[in-house]
């Protein structure tokens, strides 16, 4: 196997990045897809089905955080040329996330629900909140099996087979949606159990493509994956060591635009649709973002492990540019034609002005996200994810303070309250900015 370090090529980059991309899109079909069933069945349950949605994404963020981790490390070794050692993570990643997956399912079939009933001002939207996550949570256990096998292949940059996962998802998903939302033919009319059913068996559906290929691929075996492995417990510990603090900044990130949420909700129905829109049509210029940022954590692992960190700021001027390009490709509708992106998610008339009235209003937070991601991307690709972590939280509890005042305090309208954006990601970037300035970031062991 070649010990070559990924090239520094535009096309190579591109050629990493941009699987990863439509994958992203594909996500995010898929949830302006959802949006648009339960939008045009209940508006009520499209506001239930939103909320409920970001507890399930804040326990999957914390799944991805430490199979985060495990794509940094195993990047670090094929780097290294430690192959037998990638399939050594393999393994102690798998009983790391399982462990994590029953520990959140069980949260959000008990615990959780109980949260949202004692919080929420609609006892309608938080009973069908509960109603959707008795299904989604089992995606979790399918979920964990995705995230694993990812990582393997991002960090050998094979992501066309994550795209093809990816895309077995998002079209299950789709017409599992139309057959249990509406009750097709012998399907039954399930509603919002009906939504989250058919994103659980989708997850499944892309599960098993993934780990029917890897049992099968003759590129794996110098990573001697799935044999009996010695000292796991020495690889355990070192993907706790990096993949904890990537876990619990996942889930700060998501817990607190969750709660953001309950506070909008608070506000009134018409704001909390408004929102929701908002935030479906969010993933849309997440999906450069994230595709370049698992971009960046790979190019950065892989070269600081082969010895190359004078290339880093080769990597983040490239990629930098590439995600501004991309961006405005995804997110240019945000621009152009709000009425008609928000028409798609949701067609009632009454909340098309001041939805797309907030969507012009973000754009700029979007571009200045799409440059301090690769900074952030950066600090995570070269293991220091403690320091990440710490970026992470106080970016955070920025962002929830001046939340509170806009909502609480000030009683903003919702058309301000969104501006907290810009706090957001101008307090990251700024801290991404100065660590990487005034720190000894590239010597981290791992």
């Amino acid at each position: 196997m070649s010990s070559k370090t990924l090239s520094l090529s535009y096309s190579s980059i591109l050629m990493f990045a941009l699987p990863m991309m439509v994958s992203g899109f594909i996500q995010s079909v898929v949830l302006i897809t959802d949006s648009a069933f339960i939008s045009r069945y209940s508006v009520i349950g499209f506001d239930a089905v939103g909320n409920a949605g970001l507890a399930y994404v804040t326990f999957f963020i914390m799944l991805m955080g430490m199979s985060d981790g495990a794509q940094i490390i195993m990047a670090r070794r094929i780097g290294q040329e430690q192959f037998s050692a990638v399939g050594q993570q393999v393994t102690a990643a798998g009983l790391v996330l399982i462990g994590l997956a029953a520990f959140f399912f069980t949260l959000l079939q008990t615990v959780v629900p109980t949260i949202i009933q004692g919080n929420a001002l609609s006892a309608e939207v938080a009973e069908l909140q509960g109603v959707y996550l008795k299904y989604r949570s089992f995606g979790l256990f399918f979920a964990m099996i995705t995230l694993l096998l990812q990582a393997l292949y991002l960090a050998q940059g094979r992501t066309r087979l994550v795209l093809s996962a990816a895309l077995i998802t998002a079209g299950g998903n789709i017409v599992l949606d139309y057959l249990f939302i509406y009750g097709i033919g012998v399907f039954p009319e399930l509603g919002v159990a009906g939504a989250g059913l058919a994103s659980a068996l989708a997850d499944a559906l892309g599960m098993s493509f993934l780990l029917a290929v890897t049992l099968v691929s003759r590129m794996n075996r110098p990573y001697e994956l799935f044999q009996k492995k010695r000292n796991i417990s020495a690889e355990v510990k070192a993907l706790l060591k990096v993949g904890t603090p990537l876990m619990l900044q996942g889930f700060f990130a998501l817990f607190t635009w969750t709660i953001f949420f309950v506070w909008i909700e608070q506000m009134g129905q018409f704001e909390l649709t408004v929102s929701q829109n908002i935030r479906s049509l969010y993933f849309l210029a997440f999906v450069p973002i994230w595709g370049f940022a698992s971009t960046t954590k790979t190019y950065i692992s892989q070269y600081i492990g082969a010895g190359q960190q004078e290339s880093i700021p080769l990597i983040q001027r490239r990629i930098q540019r590439l995600t501004l390009i991309f961006l405005l490709i995804f997110f240019h509708g945000a621009i152009i034609y709000p009425r008609a992106l928000i028409s798609i998610i949701n067609p009632h008339q009454e909340f098309l002005a001041e939805s797309s009235a907030i969507l012009q209003l973000i754009i700029g937070s979007i571009l200045i996200f799409g440059i301090v991601s690769v900074y952030f991307q950066t600090i995570l690709g070269s293991g220091n994810t403690v320091a990440s972590m710490t970026i992470e939280i106080v970016s955070v509890t920025i962002y929830m303070v001046f939340a509170y005042l806009f909502i609480k305090v000030f009683k903003f309208d919702i058309y301000y309250v969104w501006t907290v954006e810009y706090i957001y990601f101008g307090t990251m970037g700024a801290l991404s900015l100065l660590y990487l300035y005034f720190f000894n970031w590239k010597q981290k062991k791992i």
